[in-house]
């Protein structure tokens, strides 16, 4: 057994080739070890950093503590998730919040250690708040949605007491604090790598763990693989049954679909939509499939630029999309169509909702030629091609179907480490995008996309209506819930209306595994968490 064991983990170190030539007895993952295969992997393991990437979040989530943690629920389908409007302790063991929502005070437990046995106090989630706001970028925006914008909110009272004040109350404070942002870090190890230039140590944190949570990394060779170690003095929740996971990346989805199928490998995601339909109709693996929580892939148009700052051009578009061709031919059935909605109903005062028609090549071409481009016009389509395996077969459709009513379509392919400046930039005429939610709450997609004042990254239309900022706050901010709803009603009859982004799907989280793989839990940043997982 030992053996078998040592040839396992030599093959899974010398690569796929090795796994792949392995005899079945000793192809078995030990039950204590979980091996996860995925195309994308982690380039740093802070998400603090300005250029880390999503799966710099799936790193952050298993090695650091947050405050505070949601509970578990079961969906519709059976599938278990977090419960997003729900919370429970995870650092802080409890809490407090005034009557008047402006001042919340956390209790820090008092056995809580980081990965190099450091106590865990308030100076560490006072200092490692004041980080997170001045990191500048993603991590401070993300921090402002739950009004946590200034180191003067927050403050030490004694070594386990942390308290925040607000101006004014947010209903997204508490949810805010699950995200993996407001990560508690070890600051006397940090401070001992910071610089004049580097004060906040993000350079180092980049290659190394500085956290407390449940896993640390005790290896990690950037574009390979991380290991995952079980911390076993971790005390913010049950220590998991799992000793090891690790995490390899392989570039070939055929290879991750094979290994999986052969039972090298316990976990495969980031396959195409095609194998998770041709997996979960064969069923000697499970499939799990949950439609993304507050997500929409959308076609953007730059209102900026001409001539989609003419909405009949924008409406246009909306009737010459070919919806079902990109269900079916790119996404497999695997997404939930945000089309062909009840023409005789209003929007619903939520978020996202679904066009009120499909595909109507006559209608396009009315609206064109009444737009003034009879004979259509030129414009170019980007996609991220690090999302090719859909977003390219997307674009093909789109090029084709447009190309019905005139509109000649070039499609420009944005290698991924040049998306999000490319995104910030906004200079893309016409793009296929998407953005999920952390927070599920319609104010929040719309903070980070519709709202002009923010100037969001994720604002690839470039829409930008006072009007519209003023319901988002009113949304955000709303006394109660009438208002609320009448201000969530008010942005999304406003999206709707001026269309600078058309709806096409909510896309499905997909992940196969063994059947002997348990505890799975969906969470909002659709990674996995390796805390819940177990091996029957």
């Amino acid at each position: 057994m030992e053996t078998a064991r040592t040839a396992w983990a030599a093959a899974l170190l010398l690569g796929t080739t090795a796994l792949g030539l392995l005899p079945a007895a000793a192809a078995g993952v030990p039950k204590d070890t979980l091996v996860v295969v995925s195309e994308m992997g982690p380039n740093g393991l802070d998400t603090m950093v300005p250029t880390a990437n999503d799966d710099s979040r799936m790193v952050n989530w298993q090695i650091y503590d947050r405050l505070v943690s949601s509970p578990e629920k079961t969906l519709p389908n059976g599938v278990k998730s977090y419960d997003a409007k729900k919370f429970i302790p995870e650092l802080a063991e409890s809490w407090e919040i005034s009557a008047d929502k402006k001042t919340y005070i956390f209790h820090i437990r008092k056995d809580a250690t980081f990965h190099d046995g450091t106590p865990v106090t308030a100076y560490d989630v006072k200092w490692s708040f004041d980080r997170a706001v001045a990191a500048g970028g993603f991590p401070t925006v993300q921090m402002a949605a739950g009004s946590l914008f200034d180191a003067k909110q927050f403050s030490a009272v004694d070594a386990h007491t942390f308290k925040i004040t607000f101006d004014k109350p947010n209903k997204l404070t508490m949810p805010d604090l699950v995200v993996p942002v407001p990560a508690i870090v070890n600051s006397t190890l940090a401070k001992k790598h910071a610089t004049a230039s580097d004060p906040w140590a993000f350079e180092w944190t980049a290659h190394n763990d500085c956290g407390g949570g449940a896993f640390e990394v005790t290896s990690w060779t950037p574009g390979q693989q991380v290991i995952f170690t079980r911390f076993d003095n971790w005390k913010s929740g049950p220590l998991p049954k799992l000793k090891k996971v690790i995490f390899r990346q392989i570039a070939s989805p055929g290879t991750r679909r094979a290994l999986l199928e052969k039972g090298d490998v316990d976990v495969s995601v980031g396959l195409p939509p095609k194998d998770y339909a041709e997996l979960a109709k064969a069923g000697k693996v499970n499939v799990i499939g949950v439609p993304v929580q507050n997500d929409l892939v959308f076609v953007d148009m730059n209102v900026k630029m001409k001539p989609f700052d003419n909405l009949k051009v924008r409406r246009a578009i909306s009737y010459a999309l070919p919806y079902k061709e990109i269900l079916s031919s790119a996404l497999y059935g695997r997404a939930v169509p945000m089309y062909d909605g009840d023409p005789n109903k209003p929007y619903d005062p939520t978020w996202p909702v679904p066009l009120k028609h499909g595909t109507d090549i006559a209608k396009a071409k009315q609206l064109l030629a009444e737009a003034g481009y009879p004979n259509g016009f030129k414009t170019t389509l980007s996609i991220d091609l690090s999302e090719a395996t859909t977003r390219e077969p997307m674009a093909i459709l789109i090029q084709e179907s447009l190309k019905k009513i005139g509109i000649d379509v070039t499609i420009e392919k944005v290698p991924g480490s040049n998306w999000f400046a490319q995104m910030a930039s906004k200079t893309m005429p016409f793009v296929i995008a998407e953005f999920y939610g952390w927070l599920d709450y319609p104010e929040y997609f719309f903070f980070w996309n519709y709202d002009g004042a923010n100037n969001s990254v994720f604002d690839t239309m470039n829409y930008q209506n006072p009007v519209m900022d003023k319901y988002i706050e009113a949304a955000r901010f709303a006394p109660d819930e009438k208002s609320y709803t009448e201000a969530l009603q008010n942005m999304v009859d406003l999206a709707m209306q001026d269309l600078p982004r058309i709806p096409l799907y909510r896309r499905y989280a997909d992940y196969a595994m063994q059947k002997d793989v348990q505890g799975f839990e969906y969470w909002f940043h659709t990674h996995l968490d390796f805390r819940k997982l177990y091996k029957n």
